[in-house]
């Protein structure tokens, strides 16, 4: 459902809001090792981030990512707007222009009550809820090898 590029940004973005409490910069190394990411398409994504102010940046020696203290709660829909933007959450589930309650694709119905559902999920889910989560042990970002 999402793009490779969204799921890195989703999950960066937990990682750096559950290291931000303390004030440190997290550096674009371990924010790719975290989420298992390649160093230079997660650079890539953290700059479209940084770009569209959900994320703050500092260059240097000591520098980093890092989302700001008193920040407003990340909606999950912003970081999906973001990358993916939001044609797919949107249109016709097969991709028909004129798809709707008076001419409904094959698949409408089922489809606008996943889509909605998965809408509300993307607006009421924030980053910091989420990273509330993987510090408490609730969750994890990658999966332990077995």
């Amino acid at each position: 459902m999402f793009s490779k590029a969204c799921k890195y940004a989703i999950k960066a973005l937990i990682y750096i809001a559950s290291r931000s409490g303390d004030g440190s910069n997290i550096s674009l190394r371990d924010i790719a090792a975290q989420i298992d990411s390649p160093e230079h398409f997660t650079a890539k994504i953290m700059q479209i981030l940084s770009k569209q102010g959900i994320v703050s940046s500092i260059k240097g020696p000591n520098g980093g990512f890092y989302i700001e203290r008193n920040a407003p709660a990340i909606p999950l829909f912003e970081v999906v707007r973001a990358i993916d933007g939001v044609h797919h959450l949107t249109g016709c589930g097969l991709g028909l222009k004129n798809c709707s309650e008076d001419q409904p694709c094959p698949i409408h119905r089922e489809f606008s009550e996943v889509r909605n559902r998965l809408l509300q999920m993307l607006h009421q889910s924030t980053i910091q809820q989420l990273a509330g989560e993987l510090t408490s042990g609730q969750t994890v970002l990658k999966q332990m090898a077995l």
